[in-house]
């Protein structure tokens, strides 16, 4: 399904050093708000404590939010678990208050606006936990990356997995560089965010690569920069409705998913506008940098009598 078709294929890889010096000051000033700055862990990476109560009626997770927040915790996490009745609240580490104190506090103003709370569960998060969960974090993204470029190495050639993993780290750097700069809260359901972006954006490099693929078997006479740009203008269409219905699913749950979704959605819009930007223009332009051609994709067919083919006039 196409909502429009390109006739004449737009020369982007003219361009591709424009697009590339922009992309690497935007992967520049992420380093350096990263460096300078430091992501904002939730208490999941730095350790606190962990609440669980109950309510005699579904529970309103903005008024107890609300509730805890006026206590002077400006990260506490709040949501449902197991039933609407159920709440699960995280609450920071503060210097000179034990955990106990901490659920103290936070359990009489949860009463004082609703008698009927009861508290079902109490405990502290060391920062041990954060440690192994940043650890495992690492190590997910360092699998998904092998796993990237292998696959890409079998199914294309070596330069477009080099290419695909340099755009979709690009784009994983860029997601980090504006939840430090703003200072936005990092959890595990960022984390996720990030993951499901490595994986959103490598979808949209194979679609380049396979039609790059095609293009250079099709059209013999073409050369390397124009067989990329043929790629990329014959995919907009498609490009632009996949990543519309994406992009307006995910902004539907930053806009009305609540605060439990709002960071995680946040991470995938930035995710997908930055995926696509990479993978039409860096990822592409990078594999053409590194010099792939119409011999790394399409093996030249022997002819009958070929003196290199050993089985080449072989009778039976």
């Amino acid at each position: 399904m196409e909502f429009f078709r390109i006739r004449k294929d737009i020369p982007f890889m003219k361009h591709a050093l424009v697009f590339n010096a922009i992309s690497f000051i935007t992967f520049a000033l992420a380093v350096f708000f990263l460096l300078t700055r430091g992501l904002h862990l939730s208490v999941e990476f730095t350790g606190g404590t962990v609440m669980e109560v109950a309510y005699s009626q579904p529970a309103e997770l903005a008024k107890v939010r609300e509730t805890v927040s006026g206590l002077g915790y400006a990260d506490v996490q709040v949501q449902n678990f197991g039933t609407a009745r159920d709440v699960m609240i995280r609450l920071p580490v503060q210097k000179g208050v034990t955990s106990a104190q901490q659920s103290e506090q936070v359990l009489g103003a949860l009463k004082a606006a609703d008698p009927e709370v009861t508290l079902r569960r109490t405990e502290f998060v060391g920062p041990q936990v954060g440690e192994e969960l940043v650890h495992g974090g690492l190590m997910a993204l360092a699998m998904v990356v092998v796993g990237i470029v292998i696959y890409l190495a079998f199914r294309f050639e070596w330069k477009f997995g080099v290419a695909a993993i340099i755009a979709n780290l690009h784009d994983v750097v860029i997601i980090l560089g504006f939840f430090a700069f703003f200072q936005w809260e990092f959890s595990l359901a960022v984390l996720a965010g990030v993951l499901a972006v490595l994986g959103y954006s490598v979808n949209e490099s194979v679609v380049i690569f396979d039609r790059i693929r095609e293009a250079f078997r099709k059209y013999r006479k073409m050369s390397t920069h124009e067989v990329i740009d043929h790629a990329i203008t014959s995919t907009m269409s498609r490009t632009i409705i996949t990543h519309a219905s994406t992009e307006a699913m995910v902004l539907s749950m930053l806009f009305f998913g609540g605060p439990s979704l709002h960071y995680f959605a946040m991470a995938l819009t930035i995710g997908i506008l930055f995926g696509i930007y990479s993978s039409v223009f860096v990822a592409a332009a990078i594999a053409m940098w590194l010099g792939v051609k119409r011999e790394d994709l399409v093996k030249p067919a022997k002819k009958e009598g070929d003196p290199n083919d050993p089985h080449a006039g072989a009778t039976v």
